[in-house]
């Protein structure tokens, strides 16, 4: 089975360097040919996929109007690597932050979200600064003087995954999508710094009801509003740049459950990613048994490969450090189509889901990138 390769193409995280380029940020470089501006904001849409977006052009005139060109988000396609690759500049191989669940060795496997032990949900003993300590690019803004704000969730402001990922900003918490453009909009009035601004309810939708439900095209109504809003709203010199962190797929009826598996079992000393990417941490000397295994029992419905061949198809960017090699397990199973590796005794609310992302389907993988200048 032919590898999918993300290798040369354009990634999530060259938004923000592309962005403080244009705002004279030494060390970073404008890849993405953004327009010069006297300052910016990214506005992250999570869930939102380019191929969710072109199906459902006409809910969302604005954004599809604005919408020119498409990234890959690398793997794993989740929420936690693509705000690191937003946070950081980089791809997961090198800020590390690998997915929804993975393994911290000497530490047990961490819920990136929760930042708890997984599955039991017990304390990790892990600090955010350690797990991820290269600098974010809101401290290198920062550091080049120019003021770096963040506008989310007022839940996130002090969570693990914020520090890791988000330090060195100014966190504004808000509550709903009226005070999230009204903020976003105050902030980029106020000086000519960098804005990075997050709406996280489109994603909630689409995991709960799937992408393309009812519920989730009156959201992405909603969204479309916000952009809206926001480019009205422009002061002048000033750039908007909308992304995503990964796309989204409704799991059809064949996933296969991993907890009552017991082929997928045999071996393997501790499991993580999700439902659509699953890292697989073998017993001592029981690899290439554990790769043969989850190959022979998943057959064609997903692409199950060493963690080396994963690193040469360049699915966690073009660097993987030494640092966090072993977060991606020793085999890597990551499903095709609509399939999904659930484990309905160990996870059962995220078995319960309709929407999944994380692996490396185009639905998942493309994110539209919209620009507009005022």
């Amino acid at each position: 089975m032919e590898l999918p390769t993300l290798s040369g193409q354009r990634h999530l995280a060259e938004v923000v360097p592309s962005v403080l380029a244009t705002l004279g940020v030494p060390g970073c470089a404008n890849t993405l040919d953004l327009p010069e501006a006297a300052g910016a904001c990214v506005l992250l849409i999570d869930g939102l996929g380019a191929e969710l977006l072109r199906d459902h052009a006409d809910q969302a005139p604005v954004l599809a109007a604005l919408a020119t060109a498409t990234l890959v988000v690398g793997c794993p396609s989740t929420t936690v690597a693509g705000l690191a690759a937003i946070g950081t500049g980089l791809a997961a191989g090198e800020h590390g932050m690998a997915g929804y669940t993975f393994e911290v060795p000497g530490c047990g496997v961490l819920n990136a979200l929760r930042w708890r032990r997984h599955p039991g949900g017990g304390d990790l003993d892990v600090k955010p600064e350690d797990l991820q300590p290269l600098p974010t690019t809101f401290e290198r803004a920062a550091a080049a003087g120019v003021e770096a704000v963040v506008v989310a969730e007022a839940k996130f402001a002090k969570s693990p995954l914020t520090r890791a990922v988000q330090r060195g900003a100014d966190y504004r918490g808000v509550r709903a999508i009226g005070d999230l453009a009204a903020e976003t909009l105050r902030a980029l009035r106020e000086s000519p710094g960098f804005c990075y601004a997050y709406h996280g309810q489109l994603d909630e939708l689409g995991h709960r009801y799937g992408p393309g439900s009812p519920a989730w095209v009156m959201q992405l109504r909603q969204v479309d509003r916000l952009v809206e809003s926001l480019v009205d709203g422009l002061p002048s010199g000033r750039m908007l740049a909308v992304v995503a962190d990964h796309g989204m797929v409704a799991l059809d009826d064949s996933a296969v459950d991993l907890d009552a598996t017991p082929s997928l079992l045999a071996g393997v000393r501790e499991l993580g990613g999700d439902p659509r990417v699953r890292y697989v941490y073998a017993e001592p000397g029981a690899e290439e048994d554990v790769l043969a295994a989850w190959r022979e029992t998943l057959g064609s419905r997903a692409w199950v490969v060493r963690r080396d061949e994963a690193i040469a198809a360049g699915w966690f960017g073009p660097r993987v450090s030494d640092r966090v090699r072993p977060r991606f397990g020793d085999v890597i199973a990551a499903a095709r189509d609509d399939f999904g590796m659930v484990r309905r005794t160990a996870e059962p609310l995220e078995s319960a889901l309709v929407g999944q992302h994380g692996s490396l389907t185009a639905a998942e993988q493309l994110v539209p990138l919209a620009v507009a200048r005022r």
